[in-house]
């Protein structure tokens, strides 16, 4: 009988045990629930770009501090971390972003650390940048000027190179 105790003492153990390990469970479940709380250093997903599309005609401006991609037609300025101008895009204003890129008609002035300017691309006015990318077949009318700081809005250039140096006229016009 001795024995037979044991062997039923550690069956109703088992029973009791559950209870403690269930609690157990839920206590590492509710430790890892607030895990996820505790990863601020975790990359947060980006927001995808705000999107005017094709059929859209604003007019006013538009600022966002993310990314946006124009298809439609803007009559007003635009700022942005990336500006995308698709290639149905028509914008009358000043386009100011820390990355452009044109694959569109753009009347106005661009600024940006850095501009591109695809085959498809029509800027008719200045460019001001830090770095620049035009590739052929691109047509642009206007001036080129480079600036270490071009977002900056202090009206006249600031630039710490020559305006000789800086400024170059560029037409490319296909026949």
């Amino acid at each position: 009988m001795f024995s037979k105790s044991k062997m039923n003492e550690p069956a109703q153990k088992p029973a009791d045990a559950p209870k403690p390990t269930e609690d157990k469970a839920a206590k590492p479940a509710s430790s890892s629930a607030p895990a996820p709380d505790f990863k601020p250093s975790a990359p947060k997903p980006k927001a995808p770009a705000s999107l005017v599309s094709a059929d859209l005609h604003v007019k006013g401006n538009i600022k966002t501090p993310g990314d946006i991609q124009i298809e439609g037609r803007v009559d007003g300025d635009i700022r942005a971390h990336l500006l995308t101008i698709g290639e149905s895009a028509m914008i009358k204003g000043e386009c100011m972003a820390d990355d452009v890129v044109v694959h569109g008609h753009v009347v106005g002035r661009v600024r940006g650390l850095k501009v591109r300017l695809t085959s498809t691309a029509r800027v008719e006015g200045d460019i001001i940048h830090k770095t620049i990318a035009i590739e052929s077949g691109a047509h642009f009318e206007g001036s080129v000027q480079r600036q270490d700081e071009p977002l900056s809005t202090s009206g006249a250039p600031t630039s710490k190179a020559a305006p000789a140096k800086a400024t170059t006229s560029v037409a490319d016009k296909k026949a």
